[in-house]
């Protein structure tokens, strides 16, 4: 093996250490950080980008969700029950939505859906945990509270889920996402859980990465049968971004919810940007 690919695989393979650590904070999974790096420095064809970054998502969702499972930051109850509406969306987008509407059209709503997103995380950046949240009738129903040990403030947090059926409409928009785009839409899966559940940062992060590996289990069988999934790029990649992974769960049960979902708006943001560009088909 030559000088040139080697350094080609260690700058993949720091990408996706990165997105990695990323991913796992955040629950976005590390496509946000993989996909730019290797198809507009890599240069390599954005199908095959995509494939290698849902190996990635199902190896930080391994990863991190394990990890966040283990230690009862994620709430394993929501996040099977919002998987439902996810599916759903994304079986409505795919077979139906998709022939009415553009994947531009779809990408600008998006984008600016997230940036308006933008305007009740940066409200509440400050806030540690949620206060007064209570419970609705389904969340009661469905036994949806739960509780995390917080190592960072040295406690137990019990925390309860409030308006389910919002949280609900906005991941049947996700799956619609994933479905007509073929994305994760893992911003949107923690909107839910935060701004409309009222969970906490940590607890939406957790459930998020947890969950978008089912999703991108599903879809990393259709990459690999149509030969976009290309083993020089993903072991790097999943490699990389599985140690990654485990280094973001180190550092995120050690941050505050503050400063969690920071991270959060920066990525919100950036994506929104993304969404909008794309759609628009601005390119820098």
């Amino acid at each position: 093996m030559d000088t040139a690919a080697i350094i080609w695989i260690l700058e993949i393979a720091a990408a996706s250490l990165l997105g990695g650590v990323v991913g796992a904070i955040s629950g976005l999974g590390g496509g946000i950080v993989i996909v730019p790096v290797l198809t507009v420095f890599m240069h390599m064809p954005i199908q095959q980008a995509i494939g290698a970054s849902i190996v990635s998502v199902i190896a930080v969702s391994s990863g991190a969700g394990s990890v966040y499972v283990r230690d009862h930051i994620t709430n394993v109850r929501i996040a099977m029950f919002l998987e439902l509406s996810t599916a759903s969306g994304a079986i409505l987008g795919a077979a139906v939505l998709a022939r009415f509407l553009s994947a531009d059209t779809l990408k600008i709503l998006f984008g600016f859906t997230l940036l308006f997103s933008l305007v009740p995380v940066l409200l509440k950046i400050a806030e540690e945990l949620p206060e007064n949240v209570q419970s609705d009738r389904m969340a009661k129903w469905l036994q949806l509270q739960g509780s995390y040990f917080d190592k960072r403030m040295n406690r137990e947090i019990s925390y309860n889920a409030g308006r389910v059926p919002p949280a609900m409409g906005i991941m049947f928009i996700a799956g619609i996402m994933a479905g007509i785009l073929g994305i994760g839409a893992g911003v949107l899966k923690v909107l839910a859980q935060e701004i409309a559940m009222r969970l906490p940062t940590k607890v939406a992060t957790a459930t998020s990465n947890f969950m978008i590996g089912v999703t991108a289990a599903a879809a990393a069988g259709v990459y690999l049968h149509r030969g976009l999934v290309l083993p020089f790029v993903v072991v790097p990649v999943a490699t990389s971004v599985l140690v990654g992974a485990i280094l973001g769960t180190k550092l995120m049960e050690k941050m505050s919810n503050t400063m969690v979902r920071k991270v959060f708006a920066v990525l919100l943001g950036i994506i929104g940007i993304q969404m909008l560009m794309g759609g628009f088909h601005v390119k820098i």
